[in-house]
């Protein structure tokens, strides 16, 4: 049983692995703390704004997104998650969920009990420090989005969006920064982008016309990275890739 939850914790122990040794133990320690696994739907929430869940879920597998709905019922993607991300490890500290988390397509998540993850703090130092890296990692992640949404063109933010999420997927060996599976719908690349529908859906256009990006059944392609990164302003040392004791 051990290494089959072993083998779906596989992109999170990459994640962490690619920014710190993780000990035998530690590891051990997150494989025996999930509760249980489940399956969510394309669409559905996964946790609601104003939940106090007492549980913390791990991405196993699937795409999710932090969203907050506005009083016109529009909708804002703050971050978008990919396997190995835990989307809701906040919640543990600060118990009332300020935002909701819904899947982007089919998901699978690991269950962590919160008791869980206060016997992982009181027995762990190291390992702790590394599951706050985590919710720091997300802060500088939307911090970075905050600067796309507020001073770089909707092309330009397509461009970075596009080479973050390459970085990242690559990072946990789920595809390679310039090649990778993304099953999102157009209104999901505007709810992200800040733009309608139809607004969207030209920069996706343009991007092609460029030659920077090619987006086929959930599959992107990015043949000039270089160039889609120079467009994007992308510079991936917000994502702290780097190796080091914590």
């Amino acid at each position: 049983m051990d290494e089959l939850v072993e083998k779906r914790l596989d992109p999170f122990f990459r994640r962490l692995e690619h920014r710190d040794a993780l000990g035998m133990a530690e590891q051990q320690a997150l494989i025996k703390a999930v509760s249980a696994f489940e399956d969510v739907g394309a669409g559905a929430d996964i946790v609601r704004e104003g939940d106090r869940p007492e549980r913390c879920t791990l991405l196993v597998s699937g795409f999710a997104a932090r969203y907050r709905m506005v009083a016109s019922g529009e909708r804002q993607f703050t971050l978008i998650h990919v396997p190995g991300d835990f989307i809701d490890l906040h919640s543990f500290p600060l118990k009332e969920m300020d935002h909701s988390v819904m899947a982007l397509a089919p998901c699978q998540l690991a269950i962590y009990p919160h008791q869980a993850i206060k016997n992982i703090t009181e027995e762990f130092p190291h390992l702790t420090r590394l599951l706050w890296l985590l919710t720091l990692l997300d802060g500088a992640l939307q911090r970075e989005w905050i600067i796309c949404l507020g001073r770089l063109s909707a092309e330009a933010r397509a461009a970075h969006l596009f080479c973050e999420l390459g970085a990242r997927l690559e990072a946990v060996g789920l595809g390679a920064a310039d090649d990778y599976r993304l099953p999102l719908t157009q209104q999901d690349l505007a709810d992200t982008l800040g733009l309608s529908s139809v607004h969207a859906n030209r920069v996706v256009q343009s991007l092609r016309k460029k030659n920077l990006l090619t987006w086929q059944a959930n599959r992107v392609t990015l043949p000039n990275l270089a160039a889609a990164k120079a467009l994007g302003e992308f510079d991936e040392r917000y994502l702290h890739h780097i190796r080091e004791p914590r």
